[in-house]
């Protein structure tokens, strides 16, 4: 199965063409505002509202052979914990091996901006290229996923 964090995910389309065209079941999870595919491989999961519901949602299910899409970074470690594939949206891989130096990135990087309340900017913006190496990664996670 695919688990795709929905909140500002750019690349739902994309995971679900892949998802779907290898015949797995995609679980867009998000706690609304989203509007439900036709496809009967997607699922639209509606969790309640507040913080980090969704995450815990996939937590709880995604496991070995499943491929998990987000951003989140304290979700992925979750995710890569319980033994799931993870990719970012950019198509960057979060494995064991370097979950841990992107768990302490963020922490410094969420300490700075609190430490610099002036400090501007935001992350790089998602460019076609990303959506080109997401593409990629993803289509070589869900064939290692189906072969474990």
């Amino acid at each position: 199965m695919i688990y795709i964090d929905a909140d500002a995910c750019p690349v739902k389309d994309e995971a679900i063409r892949v998802g779907t065209r290898h015949g797995w079941v995609v679980h867009i999870v998000s706690n609304g505002g989203l509007r439900p595919s036709p496809h009967p491989l997607v699922q639209t999961v509606i969790v309640q509202d507040g913080p980090d519901v969704a995450d815990m949602w996939i937590a709880e299910r995604a496991g070995p052979g499943d491929v998990v899409i987000t951003g989140d970074i304290p979700l992925a470690a979750k995710c890569v914990e319980a033994g799931a594939l993870v990719l970012k949206h950019n198509g960057e891989p979060l494995t064991g091996a370097n979950i841990g130096n992107v768990l302490a990135t963020r922490d410094l990087m969420a300490d700075l901006r609190a430490a610099d309340p002036f400090r501007q900017g935001g992350g790089k913006g998602f460019t076609k290229a990303d959506r080109s190496r997401f593409l990629d990664a993803l289509e070589r996670a869900v064939r290692q996923a189906r072969a474990t």
